[in-house]
């Protein structure tokens, strides 16, 4: 166990919120089932952490569920196979999601009991001693913010985790868990990308009939940024829509759009769409989630280069992706 007071020496940039580029490991493991994972799915593993090494990654984003937990579990023999990489990353997981399990539904689960629970199996698996940053996964509605305060606060005091966050939260909520809560939360993991752009079209369309369709609690990307609140974008490469799985016109002409831009400025595709969210205020992290070491290899621009696009250049990405213009 880990004294949170004199915690063990990290190379890696310790707050998350000073990295520009996380991998998401969502993909690691196989199927998501129970069936067992095997040498191939630990070899893939590997070579898709060593490519996020090479580019210069050094945060790697899970959660308890990915994989059925194989994710973790795979990404932990990773770390045996590698002595000293432990020192050198940060690990972030999540936690508070059952998955479906024959007849019975999914739901979430942000008991106190839960929490603790979770993070030791998430522990266990990852063959690690301590927890970076944890993540609360979705809302719980039946959960108590004391409940969920006590649970963090003690896992923290124990040296199990060192920062606590939250995902796929709205700004109220947020606020209302923090007001439980001593430990600071330093980040909010949201879907957001080129293709899921509600986010960033709920600010502007406040005021206009077509804030109706809208799905993204207004003012929580200001809440972030007024709060200290890291946001992190998960689905940040659009599941490769606009890099060669484009299916409707506007995605075949998004994509188009998007590779002209990549030669112009001398980098992939990949790089485009993680520059397109990096350019915003909000210092966006994106989380990229691919298992292939070839488009991991493709983002590093997104690390090792100050985003490109113009003024211009975003706002016509945008109204590409889009459509049209905007009212």
């Amino acid at each position: 166990m880990t004294d949170p007071q004199h915690p063990r020496p990290n190379s890696a940039a310790t707050d998350i919120r000073t990295h520009r580029l996380i991998y998401g490991c969502m993909g690691l493991g196989g199927t998501w089932d129970n069936q067992p994972y095997g040498a191939q799915e630990i070899d893939d593993a590997h070579a898709a952490v060593e490519a996020a090494l090479e580019i210069g990654v050094t945060a790697f984003d899970h959660a308890d569920i990915y994989g059925n937990g194989k994710s973790e579990a795979v990404f932990g023999e990773v770390l045996t196979r590698t002595p000293g990489l432990r020192s050198r990353i940060l690990i972030q997981t999540k936690c508070g999601i059952h998955l479906p399990d024959g007849a019975r539904a999914g739901y979430y689960d942000l008991r106190g009991p839960h929490i603790v629970r979770s993070v030791e199996q998430s522990l266990t698996r990852l063959r690690t001693d301590v927890i970076d940053v944890l993540l609360l996964h979705r809302p719980d509605p039946l959960a108590a913010p004391e409940e969920i305060a006590e649970a963090l606060t003690s896992l923290h005091r124990q040296g199990l985790v060192r920062h606590v966050g939250v995902s796929n939260m709205a700004a109220a909520q947020v606020a209302y868990l923090q007001a439980h809560l001593d430990l600071p939360l330093v980040v909010n993991q949201l879907q957001l990308s080129l293709a899921h752009r509600d986010w960033v079209e709920a600010g502007v369309l406040a005021n206009t009939t077509q804030s109706a369709t809208l799905n993204f609690p207004l003012g929580t990307i200001e809440h972030c940024r007024s709060n200290r609140i890291g946001v992190q974008a998960w689905g940040a490469l659009s599941k490769g829509r606009y890099t060669g799985l484009a299916q409707t016109p506007t995605e075949h002409a998004t994509a188009e759009h998007v590779a002209a831009l990549a030669q112009q400025h001398d980098t992939t595709a990949e790089t485009i769409l993680l520059w397109w969210l990096q350019r915003h205020p909000a210092r966006i992290v994106p989380v990229i989630g691919t298992a292939r070491p070839e488009r991991i290899r493709a983002c590093a621009d997104a690390l090792h280069r100050a985003p490109a696009l113009t003024h211009e250049q975003w706002y016509e990405l945008w109204f590409t992706a889009r459509g049209g213009p905007l009212p």
